[in-house]
């Protein structure tokens, strides 16, 4: 019972996917390449202020 459910959640998940690509049309790549951006902008922005922040605790 719990495999159905998780094939019936994972394919209405993909029938989600299909209809916003079928209505987004030729958009598509761009919001997908701005998410992606987006995403590794924060990353980054994380990142830095980890490696900042182990600086300042290794010099006191």
């Amino acid at each position: 019972m719990r495999t159905l459910r998780h094939f019936l959640i994972f394919m209405a998940a993909a029938v989600i996917a299909i209809v916003l690509g079928v209505v987004i049309g030729d958009y598509g790549a761009w919001y997908f390449s701005w998410l992606i951006g987006t995403a590794m902008i924060v990353l980054f922005a994380v990142a830095g202020g980890v490696l900042f922040d182990t600086q300042e605790k290794e010099e006191t």
